[in-house]
This record gives structure tokens, sequence and C-alpha cells, in this order.
């Protein structure tokens, strides 16, 4: 990757701003090419023996820590999206830790 793109990923970073590389030309180009090596398959289910298509292809060297990496095709892999979720933490709550505590009390009995 050349000096300025790695300029404008970091100025993206800074700006919290990721949508404008994840719909670059480069990044859908390399992802497809991500995609194809992987022949579609989840890469992290495929370690467990488990079959999954993967619609999501995700960076193994974080691209905010490592910007430089964002489009090197082997710092990248096919992986499903629950897979995808579980690597991001992104599950149950969505971010929103107060949902935990909404339910923590909750009685799953019946009351009538």
């Amino acid at each position: 990757m050349d000096n300025q793109t790695i300029k404008w990923l970091r100025k993206l970073i800074d700006d919290n701003r990721m949508i404008p590389f994840y719909k670059s030309k480069e990044w859908r180009k390399i992802r497809l090419e991500a995609l194809k090596r992987d022949n579609y398959e989840c890469q992290e289910c495929k370690r467990k023996g488990k079959y999954s298509r993967a619609q999501n292809v995700h960076h193994i060297k974080e691209v905010k820590l490592y910007p430089e990496k964002a489009l090197e095709l082997n710092n990248l892999e096919s992986i499903c999206i629950v897979c995808h979720n579980k690597e991001h933490n992104r599950f149950g709550t969505y971010g929103n830790k107060n949902k935990i505590k909404q339910f923590a009390n909750f009685d799953s009995k019946e009351c009538w």
C-alpha cells in the first residue's frame, strides 16, 4: 500500500469514519480475492472441523492498529457472520451493556 493510501486510512481512523475505506475499490477487490482464495468457507469454523459459508472478510491484525496491513491478502481471512461477531465481541448486547442490566432480575415464570 502506498504512503498516500496509508495517510488517508489513518485520517479515516482518527475521524472514526471507516465506511469510505470499506466502500473503496481497493478494499472490494482484495475482499473478493480473500473470499475466492478461501473458497467462501469460514476459516474459523474450518479450524473447528465445521463448515459455514463466509460472508465477511476479517482483518487478522486490526486495521486501527495496523493500517498498513489493511489491504494485504495475508492479513485477511474469510469468516461467517457468527464468527466475525464473536471475534469483535458483538453478541448479545451489541455494545449496549444496559440491556444486560435490564434483564438481570427478570423472572421467566408467568404471573397470572
